[in-house]
């Protein structure tokens, strides 16, 4: 019989690990394991992910028409699949709670240190995105992202300067709140320079052209990309949006580059495979300059820490940003040989 008492403890104690549950999916469960944020279970049908959703059922919807599109529809299967319950749903609901089941996808994390990982990554990253254009999801308007970058960037700098007006209102501002005074209007000012391109760029003809407008995993972290037989896989479409096709370059473009301190040479890796199973127009590419140019981690640091989005401790949070202040330097650097690279 499985035991499931060893999993009542620590950050995932807030799952459901019951029989009936497993039941309900039609599985019998012989051993459970804690992997990130999930569970992986091993059954009577192979190994699979279990997964508490902590989202609305909306949502969730969205992710799963997202599947069936790219799936079944334009043939990309290498993302994740979701098992039904013996009733024909996608999740089952326990103690207010939902959960799903995905088969496991066996293979490697991606290695953004490694190049061959990052080549077909980048490769699979264009095709997953010509498999979902033209998908498009009228049920969530939240979901839409394209049109809406400029207005997101101003907004963002907007809440730079209310917490900094909060800040300054401490009578005794602790470390972080030190250096962040210290260095936002020099963000504020990089983010003003990103608001200036964009509006001077072609970026909402690009919103006008149906093919520049895709599926966004929005989330490509090396833990989302599994590596098998040569070919990347994705997973774990939480935070998956609707916009430009640059979104996603740059979301993973700026995460390899911090691998190696901001090193050019993953960039030009990421965006010339990319374009060797999809393609970028000029416009796309000066629009994906001007994403890579707005300070995102800076912004998610000091919106994390003042309002308490994470729970990380004063000391991770402060390690958190002196390690943003410390490479600035290296960013800054890291744009403008990218600049001289895409001959913009």
């Amino acid at each position: 019989m499985l035991d499931l008492r060893s999993y009542r403890e620590g950050r995932l104690a807030s799952y459901e690990l019951d029989v009936e549950l497993f039941n309900e999916f039609n599985l019998s469960v012989y051993n459970v394991m804690p992997l990130r944020k999930a569970f992986l279970i091993s059954t009577d049908k192979g190994e699979k992910i279990l997964k508490k959703i902590d989202y609305t059922i909306e949502e969730f919807k969205f992710i799963l028409s997202v599947v069936n599109y790219i799936k079944n529809e334009n043939g990309f299967t290498r993302i994740m699949d979701f098992n039904k319950t013996q009733n024909g749903e996608y999740y089952a609901i326990k103690n207010g709670d939902l959960y799903c089941i995905m088969d496991m996808i066996e293979g490697k994390e991606c290695e953004f240190s490694n190049p061959v990982d990052l080549s077909v990554s980048a490769f699979s990253l264009g095709q997953l995105h010509g498999a979902s254009e033209g998908f498009r999801y009228k049920n969530n308007d939240s979901k839409n992202k394209w049109g809406k970058m400029i207005k997101s960037f101003k907004r963002k700098k907007e809440e730079l300067i209310f917490f900094k007006k909060m800040a300054k209102l401490y009578e005794k501002p602790n470390e972080f709140d030190e250096a962040f005074l210290k260095n936002v209007d020099y963000y504020m000012e990089q983010i003003g320079k990103s608001i200036d391109a964009m509006e001077n760029s072609q970026y909402y003809k690009l919103c006008s052209e149906e093919d520049k407008i895709v599926l966004c995993h929005h989330d490509l972290a090396h833990h989302n990309i599994i590596i098998k037989d040569e070919e990347a896989y994705f997973i774990d479409f939480d935070y998956a949006i609707i916009d430009l096709k640059v979104h996603d370059l740059a979301n993973i473009i700026s995460k390899a580059a911090k691998v190696f301190n901001y090193a050019i040479s993953n960039s030009n890796t990421i965006i010339s495979n990319y374009c060797k199973s999809n393609s970028l127009n000029r416009n796309e590419i000066e629009v994906l300059f001007d994403i890579l140019s707005f300070p995102e981690d800076f912004y998610e640091i000091v919106k994390n820490y003042y309002t308490k989005r994470k729970e990380w401790s004063e000391e991770e949070f402060m390690a958190k940003m002196n390690r943003k202040i410390n490479t600035e330097e290296n960013r800054i650097e890291f744009l403008e040989d990218l600049k001289k690279e895409l001959k913009i």
